[in-house]
């Protein structure tokens, strides 16, 4: 690598971090906004927080770095136009293909750091996000209940409490149970303290009435059975061999898995097509980065260099890379429901780049006008 190549890929690189970066962040704050209230509201720490939220970033980072890199490799480019530097350079005998090899370089190094992502950081980040969600909304049950509301845990059972202390003793619990069909249960308790156990979190309730409505045989009303307590416990972790199964969803299995699921797992039809479509979009999505990256350079490098020509230049970079980004959603969709338009997916990753490297290399095969004559 020449010193001029070193000047511009740095330039780049140092580009490139930094707009990732701030994208990324600035996708993770606003993302991260929902699990706010888990920290201000229900007590959940701030490691935990952090923690949780900071497993979104390598899913956020493979999305937007192909975008970043043909936003730093066409501003860069278009500024060095600008400032006469690439002028100078195609002065002293450099082509446009000798001029983009830092750029080129650059995308090589996005495509590369995008298979990682897609193939190893994004399933395995995603999977350990899913996992703390459901520890949270089975096993930490116990640090959502809120004071003097009516928190819903796992969707069929509601707790109440009053009063709940520093300590973590609730007072003027009311709990109603739904998880056995059937048969609700109603529980009205003075006081409570909160323990955990292997299990999930439990419930210990003194000095309390139980109230639950019992089967009869078919055709008879149900009986309503009340009983006093002085000790009973309750079970907050959801309770149903159903709901305790987590099913993985398509971002956290790896392209094996997506090409070629278990059968036993008894998906349908629909669901096997759309495993295998996306399985071919985490597989192409980071050639992308490459091809709008030779986009970019098609656009900075060829035609004629002027001193104010570089808006024009932005334009029509950005105008080309927003209809390919909205063909890909569309190729994508289509390819997800009909496993015959797969190769489609690919063609969007490799197409464009195929065709921007032919136009820097000067269109060769283009038909192109005859000069006029020169007048006598």
């Amino acid at each position: 690598m020449t010193r001029i190549d070193r000047y511009i890929f740095r330039q780049l690189g140092l580009a490139l971090v930094a707009v990732t970066a701030g994208l990324a962040a600035l996708v993770w704050l606003t993302q991260s906004l929902r699990f706010i209230e888990l920290v201000l509201d229900r007590g959940l720490s701030l490691r935990v927080f952090l923690e949780l939220t900071g497993l979104m970033l390598p899913g956020f980072v493979a999305v937007i770095l192909p975008i970043t890199t043909f936003v730093v490799v066409l501003f860069i480019y278009v500024r060095m136009n600008s400032d006469r530097e690439l002028v100078v350079m195609r002065a002293a005998g450099l082509s446009p293909l000798r001029l983009a090899r830092p750029g080129i370089a650059l995308a090589l190094i996005a495509v590369g750091i995008g298979y990682v992502l897609n193939l190893w950081l994004v399933p395995l980040s995603h999977g350990a996000f899913r996992l703390w969600q459901f520890e949270i909304r089975n096993q930490m049950a116990a640090i959502l209940l809120q004071e003097g509301v009516f928190s819903s845990v796992g969707g069929d059972l509601t707790v109440y409490a009053r009063v709940r202390e520093r300590d973590g003793t609730l007072r003027g619990i009311l709990v109603h149970d739904q998880r056995e069909p059937g048969a609700p249960v109603t529980i009205i308790a003075e006081q409570g303290r909160i323990t955990t156990t292997p299990l999930g979190p439990r419930v210990v309730l003194t000095n309390g009435v139980r109230q639950q409505m019992e089967r009869t045989q078919p055709g008879q009303p149900q009986r309503l059975s009340v009983l006093s307590f002085t000790e009973n416990s309750l079970d907050l972790a959801r309770a149903t061999r159903q709901e305790e199964v987590r099913n993985r969803d398509s971002r956290e299995r790896s392209v094996q898995e997506l090409l070629h699921p278990d059968p036993s797992e008894g998906l349908r039809p629909r669901e096997i097509a759309r495993f295998y479509g996306e399985a071919h979009q985490r597989m192409s999505s980071p050639l992308t980065a490459l091809s709008y990256a030779l986009v970019a350079l098609a656009v900075a490098l060829t035609g004629q260099f002027r001193r104010h020509g570089g808006g024009a230049r932005l334009v029509t970079g950005i105008g080309l890379t927003v209809g390919l980004l909205a063909l890909g959603l569309m190729v994508g969709n289509l390819a997800t429901r009909e496993n015959d338009f797969v190769w489609m997916i690919w063609a969007h990753a490799v197409a464009p780049g195929v065709v921007a490297l032919w136009w820097m290399l000067g269109a060769p095969g283009l038909p192109r006008p005859r000069p006029r004559p020169a007048a006598a």
